[in-house]
């Protein structure tokens, strides 16, 4: 039968592989630890890249750096879509012809970008097994696209992987069919095995002439973020007020999207009036990492480097109205500044200045993680 006839594979049409997704910088720094685990323990398994974020450069850097596999299917054509239709169609019907070309057992996907909704769906029709590592986390924001893609993808899944017991009495709550499975998140695996590497090989400190903790960390990303005219412009005005007030430095590496989104707005000569702002370009992730271990205060509307900042003992400034990681709000590392006021944010800034030195607890787990999935996965039946 030619794959374009098969609606879905019998249980005696899939192997012993498993399927792992990345298409996100921080999708793939997360599964590293996953990828490197299944390889450990003999686990056949693959890697697929979406494409959603493609940079050829910057993806082989990572991939590099982190010492993954190439990956054995690369989709084409998807960044440039530009609906959340449009990528999100493009990627399930890639990731379909992948899956019915190997037809593995099991599809791995992480976190709550486009990518991993996606490749879930295809799966869950072809009755390939499906697990979601970061499952049970909540914004309870609906204008959010990521809570949109976390919600359904914990509903169809058969394994669900999470942080810890809230995200599992999140899963309980609302009824889940798959199983649930508490082993902490693939973020402390990866940040603290990455820093160590950072430690050794990154230089970016001396490049860009900065002393440990003399500086604040920002980044900017998100949708509702910069693509709002009025909120971007108050994330570079709020930068600056706290730069000028504490009289240290905030660097800024642009990402891609925000660089076009600045200058779409015309806000280049806004960002070139904060002088305590210093915009670089994006940068390789054990060089972000070094920068992010070494600062004084990180400012950042990322769920990810949230979590980084936390893991590495940074107080955090998030200029959303909420977040997954409400840990970190009760034991005061991290504050919620919004992006609607420059000065919330610098208010919020100063206070993170202000915060004792603090020690991480284990809210996202231990460092093995990624080992637990591993386990469980390669004992994942096909009875499905």
């Amino acid at each position: 039968m030619k794959s374009n006839d098969v609606k879905f594979l019998e249980r005696e049409d899939r192997t012993d592989e498993v399927a792992v997704i990345v298409g996100t910088r921080p999708g793939i720094i997360m599964l590293a630890p996953v990828i490197h685990a299944l390889r450990n323990l003999g686990v056949p398994h693959f890697v697929i890249h979406t494409g959603q974020h493609y940079s050829p450069a910057m993806d082989s850097e990572l991939f590099e750096d982190l010492d993954l596999p190439k990956p054995l299917y690369h989709l084409t054509g998807v960044a440039e879509k530009r609906t959340h239709a449009g990528q999100t169609g493009a990627m399930m019907v890639g990731c379909e012809e992948a899956f019915l070309e190997r037809r593995p057992k099991l599809v791995l996907v992480n976190g709550d970008a486009n990518t991993n909704l996606a490749a879930a769906i295809a799966a869950r029709k072809l009755r390939i097994g499906l697990g979601h590592i970061e499952a049970g986390e909540r914004s309870f924001d609906w204008r959010m696209p990521e809570e949109h893609n976390r919600r359904i993808m914990d509903h169809i899944s058969e394994l669900l992987f999470t942080t810890n017991e809230k995200g599992a009495e999140q899963l309980r709550k609302e009824s889940v069919m798959g199983e649930i499975h508490v082993t902490g998140n693939t973020i402390v695996d990866a940040s603290l095995n990455h820093g160590e590497i950072a430690k050794k090989r990154s230089d970016i400190l001396g490049s860009l002439d900065l002393q440990p903790g003399e500086y604040m960390l920002m980044t900017s990303h998100r949708e509702e973020n910069v693509d709002s005219p009025e909120l971007l412009k108050n994330i570079v005005e709020g930068a600056g007020e706290a730069g000028r007030r504490s009289g240290i430095p905030v660097v800024f590496p642009a990402h891609p999207r925000t660089v076009k989104r600045l200058s779409q707005f015309e806000l280049d000569d806004l960002v070139a009036r904060q002088s305590q702002v210093r915009v670089v370009e994006a940068m390789r992730y054990l060089d972000f990492l070094q920068l992010l271990m070494h600062s004084r205060v990180v400012l950042t509307d990322s769920g990810g480097v949230q979590q980084e900042a936390y893991i590495h003992e940074r107080p955090c400034v998030t200029m959303r109205n909420n977040t997954e990681w409400t840990e970190t709000l009760e034991d005061g590392s991290n504050r919620l500044s919004g992006a609607t006021s420059s000065q919330v944010i610098a208010d919020c800034v100063d206070e993170a200045l202000a915060l004792e030195p603090f020690s991480r607890k284990p809210y996202f787990g231990d460092g093995r993680a990624a080992e637990r999935i591993a386990k469980i996965s390669a004992g994942f039946g096909m009875d499905i």
